[in-house]
C-alpha cells in the first residue's frame, strides 16, 4: 500500500492539469448510503418507479418520489465532508485542479470549502428545485418544510406547474452543458483521479474514458473493480480518504 501512495503522490506532484471525477464511494465515506449497494436506496424503493416519464404524468408516482426523495435528502442534509473532500480542498489550493466532475449529488464538495466554479454536478443536486413548466427555483429547506408539514405533492407557487428536485432521474436527460465542460476537462487534463467511483453509469462513465483517450494518466481508487482498471496507471482497492488523504499529504 505505502509504494501505491508513494506512486500516487508522485503522480500528482508531477501533473500540471488534473480532473477529479467522484462517485457515490466518496459520499459512503460520510454516511450516505449508496444507491446500488446492499442496504441502499434500491433495496428499499423500485428505481423503476421513478423514471423521469413516470414522474411527470403520473400523480401516483410523484408522490411516491417525494417520500422517497425527502427521506433521503434529511440524510444528505446531515452528512459532513470526510477526509476525502477535504484532500481535494487541498488539491485546489495547489493550483493544479481543472475541475471535480461528480456524480453526487450531496453537496459535499462545496462544503468541504472547493470553489463552486470549479464543480461540475454531472447528476444534478438535491439541494435545490425547480418547476419543470416555469423553472422557478426553490431552497430545498423551504419544500422540505411544506413535506413535512403534511404535502405530499408540492406544486409552483407561481404556475402550479410540477416540481422537481434538481437531480437527474432516469429517462431525464443529461445536462449537455455540463457534459461539454466535463468532456472539454478530460481531453485537457495530463492526470484524471477516478474516486469513488463503479464506472458503470453512462454517460457519466465516458469522461474518464475520454482522458484515457488522450495523453492523460489516469488514477483509480474505489474499494471495487471498476471496468477501466485495465486502462489505469494506478489503482488502489482502499478507502478513498485514506488513500487519496495519505496521495496529497493529509
Amino acid at each position: 500500500m505505502s509504494e501505491l501512495i508513494a506512486k500516487g503522490r508522485e503522480m500528482i506532484r508531477e501533473a500540471r492539469k488534473i480532473l477529479v471525477f467522484t462517485g457515490a464511494g466518496l459520499s459512503t465515506e460520510s454516511g450516505i448510503p449508496d444507491f446500488r449497494s446492499p442496504g441502499g436506496v434500491w433495496d428499499k424503493y423500485d428505481p423503476s418507479e421513478f423514471y423521469f416519464q413516470r414522474f411527470v404524468s403520473d400523480e401516483k408516482a410523484r408522490e411516491k418520489y417525494w417520500v422517497m426523495s425527502t427521506e433521503f435528502y434529511e440524510i444528505l442534509r446531515d452528512a459532513v465532508p470526510n477526509g476525502a473532500h477535504l484532500a481535494l480542498k487541498a488539491l485546489e489550493e495547489t493550483g493544479k485542479l481543472l475541475a471535480i466532475v461528480t456524480q453526487n449529488i450531496d453537496h459535499l464538495h462545496h462544503r468541504a470549502g472547493n470553489s463552486p466554479e470549479k464543480i461540475i454536478e454531472i447528476h444534478g443536486t438535491a439541494f435545490s428545485v425547480s418547476c419543470l413548466s416555469c423553472g422557478k427555483k426553490y431552497g430545498r429547506d423551504e419544500i422540505q418544510e411544506r413535506v413535512n408539514s403534511g404535502v405530499t405533492i408540492p406544486y409552483c407557487d407561481d404556475c402550479s406547474g410540477i416540481l422537481k428536485p434538481d437531480t437527474i432521474s432516469f429517462g431525464q436527460a443529461m445536462p449537455e452543458d455540463k457534459m461539454a465542460r466535463a468532456l472539454g476537462y478530460a481531453r485537457e487534463c495530463d492526470l484524471c483521479m477516478v474516486l469513488g467511483s463503479s464506472l458503470v453509469v453512462y454517460p457519466a462513465a465516458s469522461i474518464p474514458q475520454q482522458a484515457c483517450h488522450g495523453e492523460s494518466k489516469l488514477i483509480i481508487i474505489n474499494r471495487d473493480e471498476t471496468p477501466l482498471d485495465p486502462q489505469a496507471d494506478l489503482v488502489i482497492h482502499e478507502s478513498v480518504s485514506e488513500a487519496l488523504g495519505a496521495m496529497v499529504g493529509m
